[in-house]
């Protein structure tokens, strides 16, 4: 999905990475001299909210930045006030190529939203104070718990962006994936915080969501602590908060002092309709753990069943005998944002289910998606039957069912008795 960019191509359990924008030479070499160069405003813009500082500099024509926390005197970048002056070019080029050189690891986020503009989350997550974070280092254990939250955190704005829901479970998973693919994930340099990148070409909606969703729920916390109504977080489900988001929250909070979610939009996109042009942190405390834990309940309770007429492909049958009712698994081709559900089949239907995967032919079957188990079950099945498909798709299924015949020989044996 999202991707580390402190992890090596290839790493287990990842997509293969590609490389960290920052490992390729700035300004680009000969061979893509035509590449154009950042925008001055947008590298000045960048610097200062990665905490560059500007010291002076001719006014009107060029500032001198330096790195945070520099003494002066320290080495500064100069950047043009516009490129409409006969050297702003060159400026620009030593000023990426100083930025490239530096140890400072904000000129690295500042070069990773050079090379692909995106909006960009920032997490902050307090917890008690020990040795390592006396040093400005946070535990493996902290570091694991704080990048696994912000993933939930990211996923649960990717769902919302599919479609408002109290409780997605299964639901829109594979699209939500699809829209974090190009994200970047990265550490900070205080070992308690997180920014990832998410591009404004393929993740704006995602953010823009999420900056919703996240005030949406804040509010609705307020609300609750206040009042000990559970109507705001009703209303807060069209601005995207739902179960994937409060046990996102939670997993962010328990265990620590507080956490705090930023974002900021990429300057070379602007500020996205809708939204402040600077939006305000969201902090979250452990004494709103208990309205966030009612409210996940709350959605998971109330998200009602889906009537679908799905067609999917046979992966599993499953029966006690050699007749009577049995249990079938779809992979989902068309007709509901799931990947897979569970069927209980009569017996008429469950031999039907058996002669289409013989044969390699979907099956089209009509029943309620039941948000029991993450919307992974379908129930009241009907109106089954097999569907004709192309030959290329048969013969991939068939293919899949040659690669697994010894279960289905055994799944469903003496099925014909």
């Amino acid at each position: 999905m999202h991707r580390s960019m402190d992890e090596p191509t290839g790493a287990a359990g990842l997509p293969a990475a590609r490389s960290h924008p920052t490992v390729r030479p700035w300004p680009p070499p000969l061979a893509e001299a035509g590449t154009e160069l950042p925008d001055p405003a947008v590298l000045g813009a960048l610097l200062r909210r990665h905490g560059w500082q500007r010291r002076g500099g001719a006014p009107g024509r060029y500032g001198r930045w330096t790195p945070p926390g520099s003494a002066a005197g320290a080495t500064s970048l100069l950047v043009p006030e516009s490129a409409a002056f006969p050297d702003s070019g060159e400026l620009i080029e030593e000023a990426l190529l100083a930025l490239g050189r530096s140890a400072d690891p904000s000129a690295r986020d500042v070069l990773v939203s050079l090379a692909v503009p995106s909006d960009e989350i920032r997490w902050w997550r307090e917890v008690p104070e020990s040795a390592a974070g006396a040093a400005g280092a946070a535990g493996w254990t902290e570091a694991e718990e704080l990048r696994s939250a912000a993933r939930q955190v990211l996923m649960a704005g990717a769902l919302a962006a599919r479609g408002r829901a109290g409780y997605h479970g299964a639901r829109h998973r594979r699209k939500a994936r699809a829209a974090l693919d190009d994200a970047l994930i990265g550490p900070g340099a205080d070992g308690r915080s997180l920014t990832a990148y998410v591009p404004v070409a393929s993740g704006r909606t995602v953010a823009v969501q999420l900056c919703h969703a996240l005030h949406a729920t804040r509010e609705a916390v307020d609300y609750q602590r206040a009042t000990g109504g559970m109507e705001a977080f009703d209303s807060a489900i069209a601005a995207g908060v739902g179960r994937e988001l409060t046990e996102a929250l939670i997993a962010l909070v328990r265990g620590s002092e507080g956490a705090r979610i930023d974002l900021r939009w990429a300057p070379a996109a602007g500020t996205p309709d809708g939204c402040p042009a600077r939006p305000a942190p969201v902090e979250f405390s452990p004494g709103d753990l208990p309205a966030l834990r009612a409210a996940g309940a709350r959605y998971l309770r109330d998200e009602p069943a889906v009537q679908v007429r799905l067609t999917g492909a046979v992966v599993r049958l499953r029966r006690s005998g050699p007749r009577g009712a049995g249990i079938v698994r779809l992979r989902v081709l068309a007709g509901a944002e799931v990947a897979h559900v569970r069927v209980e089949l009569d017996e008429e239907a469950y031999r039907i289910a058996g002669h289409a995967h013989l044969v390699g032919l979907p099956l089209r079957v009509e029943g309620r998606l039941e948000n029991r188990g993450g919307f992974r079950r379908l129930t009241g099945a009907s109106q089954v039957a097999p569907v004709q498909v192309d030959e290329a798709e048969r013969d991939r299924l068939m293919k899949a069912l040659q690669e697994n015949v010894d279960f289905f020989e055994e799944a469903c044996a003496g099925e014909e008795a």
